[in-house]
């Protein structure tokens, strides 16, 4: 481990160097189910997308930094614990050796700041190959353990739902005064989010989430990074060997369940001035982002309906081929805020956010995701998501926002943000 005169360094001995060792493994089923029983949430990390990912438990390393230097501090934390460490990777695939599972902050100011998590223990699974990686701070390669399929969590058991920040009616009256300052020409977008909080009897186990959030919810990427817990529909940014992709979602209609009228609301929405308007924006502001890092870049013209379980989006997959030495995790913060979770001009509408929202984020809305030693990664952006409390793991907060644009209805707005809160409310409901 590197030393670094930081207080939230987790605890080493001085100078002792990060071990890690990969092994080739073979299929063990299903990823999530092989996630132990924990007595902290915070103790397992997730990225799982229809059975292909990273699981680990345990905490070998962490670090947080906090201010608008959170995302160059955690950078060059992992660079000089990475560059000191020891690795034996029997594998050489993206996403295995050393990784850190991270997310970070919506706002500078947040309490939350930005963590970077790396497991005890690291399974992972792509293209049909497995691998178990092993870190430790030892001077020896850690041990290689046997994962095996686990005993199912248990339900959350009462689980009731309030008011957080803002009552839907309160959050509408502030839908109605962003639109009005819209129109008044302050800002062309912004994006307002409401909070939810739950209570259970009892801690509620994140294998439960995680496990129900996969099986409703394959198509989006389940994550669990410090007692953040959620299904994101939005790669922010993934950088493997020099490509970076990212997938912008902007412009929500929410599914029927009745097929063929779902096709109807999606050629509606596919011609949305509205939706289009909002996407718009989220594309350019991407792309914007990306461009100083690229040698060329693909931004299609016109964005394809993405059909998930509870809501279409509209979408946009913007590419790149990357032509300097810059980490998954740096071009997150490239992106971050995107027009997406934040609005246009980034400025104004952070004001607004600030102003109007009554709430700290938390991590809601910032970048979540993995990076391994070479810097490759995939970050997307934590949606769909539960904060667990830190000091009550029965507790969470649920979060969902919605783009504003001069043509947005706030009753409307309500209807797409209880749509957002869908995924996390049936799985702690069991619904």
């Amino acid at each position: 481990m590197t030393s670094l005169p930081d207080p939230h360094l987790a605890a080493r001995p001085h100078g002792t160097p990060l071990v890690a060792r990969t092994v080739e493994l073979d299929p063990a089923g299903r990823l999530l189910d092989l996630l132990p029983a924990v007595t902290d949430p915070r103790e397992v990390s997730s990225w799982v997308r229809r059975g292909e990912g990273l699981i680990g438990w345990g905490r070998a390393l962490e670090f947080t930094a906090h201010g608008p230097d959170r995302f160059a501090r955690a950078q060059s934390w992992w660079r000089q614990a990475v560059a000191r460490a020891v690795v034996r990777d029997e594998v050489g695939a993206a996403g295995t050796g050393p990784v850190a599972f991270g997310s970070v902050s919506y706002a500078a100011g947040s309490a939350a700041g930005a963590t970077l998590v790396v497991p005890e223990v690291v399974v992972g699974c792509r293209d049909g190959r497995w691998w178990l990686t092993t870190v430790g701070t030892d001077a020896s390669l850690p041990a290689s353990p046997s994962p095996r399929r686990q005993e199912p969590p248990r339900e959350p058991e009462g689980v009731t739902f309030s008011d957080g920040a803002l009552s839907p009616a309160q959050w509408a009256g502030r839908v109605s005064e962003a639109v009005a300052r819209i129109t008044d020409g302050q800002l062309d977008k912004v994006v307002l989010a409401r909070d939810l909080c739950v209570r259970a009897q009892q801690a509620v186990d994140p294998r439960w989430l995680l496990q129900r959030l996969a099986e409703r919810y394959d198509t989006t990427w389940v994550f669990a990074v410090d007692g953040l817990v959620g299904a994101t529909p939005e790669m922010l940014v993934r950088l493997e060997k020099g490509l970076v992709t990212s997938r912008v979602l902007a412009g929500t209609i929410r599914r029927t369940g009745d097929d063929e009228h779902d096709l109807a609301l999606a050629a509606s929405l596919a011609r949305s001035s509205k939706d289009l308007e909002e996407h718009e924006y989220a594309v350019r502001s991407v792309a914007d982002a990306l461009r100083p890092h690229c040698s060329s870049m693909n931004v299609p013209e016109s964005p394809f309906v993405l059909h998930l379980s509870n809501v279409m989006h509209l979408a946009t997959d913007v590419a790149g081929v990357l032509h300097d030495d810059t980490s998954s995790l740096a071009l997150a913060a490239s992106l971050h805020p995107s027009a997406a979770v934040c609005g246009t001009p980034t400025s104004v509408a952070d004001e607004v956010i600030a102003e109007l929202e009554e709430m700290d984020r938390g991590r809601y809305a910032g970048p979540v995701g993995w990076m391994d030693a070479a810097g490759d990664g995939e970050w997307g952006i934590a949606l769909r998501c539960g904060a667990y409390d830190t000091q009550d793991p029965a507790q969470l907060r649920l979060f969902a926002g919605c783009g504003i644009v001069a043509g947005s209805d706030p009753e409307s707005e309500v209807a797409e943000s209880d749509a957002k809160l869908v995924p996390m409310r049936d799985a702690l409901s069991g619904a």
